[in-house]
């Protein structure tokens, strides 16, 4: 992807230099009055931090990919809000957070074993870019395009939050089954897959796709369909606990959402088979 010496978004908070320790609310009075006590509120921090904090720099890597990520958000804020201007809607931005191990989010803890993903209600997007790693070496899915799919896709979830989607999912899966919610939540993620070919339809036409790029994120896709992974970490499938679609199922709706470009095929919930 051609991203180098393009503009990233405003809309990035890097909590890694702190060690992914976000002071809020709650935090914010304990460390008020820790303060009024002892007058010395970096002797709580280095405490809650482990006695030091987070002091290990940044690896060039690790700098790279953070410039790399604010890039593929700002494009998909240029591509959503045009989009969203063709229907009538305006769109606001989500947040990426960026951390490291551990950090506060909205919809509690985040951390680098549950994967990157999107709160509805901060609005947020969470990502340890450790998961770079992970998506090249565990899932065999290499290639800057494979990440920002990832990051497509759970924008694709804050454009389900702006238009509605998300609150109507949650209102439908809190009536249903523990398999019946399961099935909904697969439809839910192919949406989110159709919403980031949509991106990187607009991407193409921006002139920013390399030779490679629609493949790596296509094997993305694929690499994290739930059969692969049951199969991969215990050698059997169980459809009926599949919350994220088959690897058929994701590479197919990420690449309709491709060549279509638009929400008018993106309905996932009212086909037969999705």
């Amino acid at each position: 992807m051609k991203w180098q010496g393009r503009a990233g978004s405003r809309n990035v908070s890097d909590r890694r230099a702190s060690g992914g320790m976000a002071v809020g609310g709650v935090g914010l009075v304990v460390l008020l009055a820790y303060t009024l006590i002892t007058g010395d509120p970096m002797a709580l921090i280095n405490s809650l931090l482990g006695g030091g904090g987070n002091n290990t720099p940044l690896t060039a890597e690790e700098e790279e990919m953070a410039e790399f990520v604010s890039v593929v958000l700002a494009d998909t804020e240029t591509v959503w809000t045009d989009v969203f201007e063709d229907y009538g809607w305006t769109y606001k931005p989500a947040t990426l957070v960026l951390y490291k191990n551990t950090t506060n989010s909205g919809c509690g803890t985040a951390s680098a074993q549950t994967g990157p993903f999107y709160c509805s209600v901060d609005q947020s997007i969470y990502i340890d870019l450790a998961f770079y790693s992970t998506l090249r070496d565990r899932f065999d899915a290499p290639g800057d395009f494979a990440m920002a799919y990832v990051i497509a896709h759970e924008v694709g979830h804050h454009v389900q939050n702006l238009t509605g989607i998300l609150e109507d999912y949650y209102e439908a899966r809190s009536q249903l089954s523990t398999t019946q919610a399961n099935a909904l939540t697969v439809r839910l993620e192919l949406q989110a897959d159709y919403l980031s070919g949509v991106w990187a339809h607009h991407i193409q036409g921006m002139g920013y796709l390399e030779a490679g790029d629609l493949q790596e994120a296509l094997t993305a896709a694929a690499a994290v369909g739930d059969d692969t992974i049951q199969m991969q970490s215990s050698g059997r499938v169980i459809p009926e606990t599949f919350t994220h679609g088959t690897s058929e199922q994701r590479s197919a709706w990420f690449m309709k959402g491709f060549t279509e470009g638009d929400l008018d095929q993106w309905d996932t919930f009212s086909i037969t088979n999705p």
